[in-house]
């Protein structure tokens, strides 16, 4: 069989007992002479006296404080503006929120100048991709095939620039009325 110390981890829990025993505090130091021990005690019970004496006075004055407050119409909600006011001020003038401040608007300005240029940018590339060839060359077809398609519905061939082109188009299209064809049902084959 094997043998196993117990340290400090593998300790069982305590006991009721033990914790009884733990808990109870020893005024009886051999160190300590029955007069030491009378004067300790007759200074505890002196200090406990003084800390609710504190407390009653402590009591009274925020009593009142409060009365005074009441008089002169500050109420709770005054208060705290007033707090949030101080609190306030007192961040705002503070080199980090300075700070921070500074940094934010600098980044601001940067970005908005950013996207200025992106936007020129943009418009840029889009004016030179309408001016290439490639362009001209597709909005020539698209011209064309609009021509070729008023032609054939009915429209007149007189082609001019592509946004002409679309705006009649648009027009033709709008003006055309549905044709009702419905026919009776006892004419239609099962």
């Amino acid at each position: 069989m094997e043998t196993r110390q117990q340290g400090f981890l593998d300790s069982q829990p305590l006991r009721e007992a033990d914790e009884d025993l733990a808990s109870e505090v020893s005024l009886n130091n051999s160190n300590m002479t029955e007069e030491e021990r009378e004067e300790i005690l007759q200074e505890l019970t002196k200090l406990e006296d003084e800390i609710s004496t504190l407390k009653q006075v402590l009591l009274s004055k925020e009593k009142q404080h409060a009365e005074l407050k009441q008089k002169l119409g500050v109420t709770p909600l005054s208060e705290f503006r007033n707090n949030f006011s101080r609190g306030w001020h007192d961040m705002q003038s503070s080199t980090a929120y300075k700070k921070t401040s500074e940094t934010l608007s600098t980044a601001g300005q940067k970005t908005s100048a950013a996207f200025s240029n992106f936007g020129s940018a943009i418009t840029r590339k889009f004016g030179d991709m309408r001016n290439s060839p490639s362009f001209k060359s597709f909005e020539e077809k698209v011209e064309n095939t609009v021509s070729t398609i008023k032609t054939k519905v009915g429209g007149t061939g007189t082609g001019g620039s592509f946004e002409e082109v679309l705006s009649s188009a648009a027009n033709a299209s709008s003006q055309e009325t549905p044709t009702n064809n419905l026919t009776d049902i006892s004419e239609r084959p099962c």
